[in-house]
């Protein structure tokens, strides 16, 4: 292992955030806080947890103002993917779920726009559908502003993973719930994706097979009947619930890969255009990085050839 020097180290982490400061980002909501913030005591903080200067892997909490972070390609396809990353209902993690992803998905010509979002156990007016009301806007305002990112108002998808794939997943099944007041324009728009991929996702409160963390986060340690089927996803599936890709790891020791059975299992009973691809091996949270050398590295692949073979 070769070890730089303080300064060298501390210089490339510098030049490593003022890449990322570089990056286009606007919020999602107008003024920046959330409407439902006012209620919430949580403060923001960004965490650096990489040691590796090469390998950023930053974590936020306390978000109160959600924004979304753009990845343009030089040669757009006019196909835009608004990223959920994951972080247990905790944190959003930006790079391991987020940044990563440029480069595969950008040299493709897919425009990503990575979010961060509102925890449902901060104390947000929205409580439990403050994931939500976040994700709805933010794929309203993408939709609104499709000519400024030159993508296509239809060819806006959503890709979650883990509790990220939850949100994702919650998405494209309420979409059309009213979980926030309407505040402008934007909010006349559809919520709807266009096509969904999904990541190791969290998908069922139901306790045998529920990530204890986000199901905790979520509707806490003793639910009603209702709270669970509002909240699992794959009990919310119609028939107008759009295509989706599912993708996980059969030695997920953290979410089971059963939340991504059920699921495809669900969209299958609705005729909903599903693919799914188990990988025997990749643990949670994989992303890029973590299947470098697995078959599971071939995800990105995969899914932008299915995204690509939709009418």
């Amino acid at each position: 292992m070769i070890r730089l020097p303080l300064s060298a180290t501390l210089a490339l982490l510098f030049s490593a955030q003022t890449a990322f400061a570089a990056l286009p980002a606007f919020s999602i909501w107008p003024g920046g806080e959330a409407p439902g913030a006012k209620n919430s005591p949580v403060s923001y903080a960004l965490v650096e947890r990489s040691k590796d200067p090469a390998l950023p892997d930053r974590a936020v909490t306390g978000i109160r103002a959600p924004e979304i972070t753009v990845y343009a390609p030089e040669h757009p396809n006019g196909v835009a993917l608004l990223v959920t990353p994951g972080g247990s209902y905790q944190r959003v993690v930006l790079d391991k779920e987020g940044s990563d992803l440029a480069a595969p998905f950008n040299a493709k010509g897919y425009t990503l726009f990575v979010m961060t979002y509102r925890m449902p156990a901060d104390g947000h007016a929205e409580g439990a559908n403050a994931p939500l009301a976040d994700a709805q806007r933010a794929l309203r305002t993408l939709r609104a502003r499709a000519a400024e990112w030159k993508i296509n108002p239809q060819k806006i998808g959503v890709m979650g993973f883990s509790a990220g794939g939850h949100v994702a997943a919650s998405l494209e099944t309420r979409y059309d719930e009213a979980v926030y007041a309407p505040l402008d324009a934007v909010d006349k728009q559809s919520a709807r994706p266009d096509f969904v991929v999904l990541g190791y996702p969290v998908i069922s409160m139901d306790k045998t097979i529920a990530h204890p963390g986000s199901r905790k986060a979520l509707i806490g340690e003793m639910p009603s009947a209702e709270q669970i089927n509002h909240y699992s996803p794959e009990l919310n599936v119609t028939a107008q619930t759009p295509p989706t890709f599912l993708m996980h790891a059969v030695d997920d020791p953290s979410v089971p890969v059963d939340n991504s059975l059920v699921m495809f299992n669900a969209l299958r009973e609705h005729k909903v255009p599903t693919e799914l691809h188990l990988f025997a091996e990749g643990k949670h949270g994989f992303g890029i990085r973590g299947a470098k050398g697995l078959p599971a590295a071939a995800w990105p692949e995969l899914a932008m050839n299915w995204i690509a073979s939709l009418p």
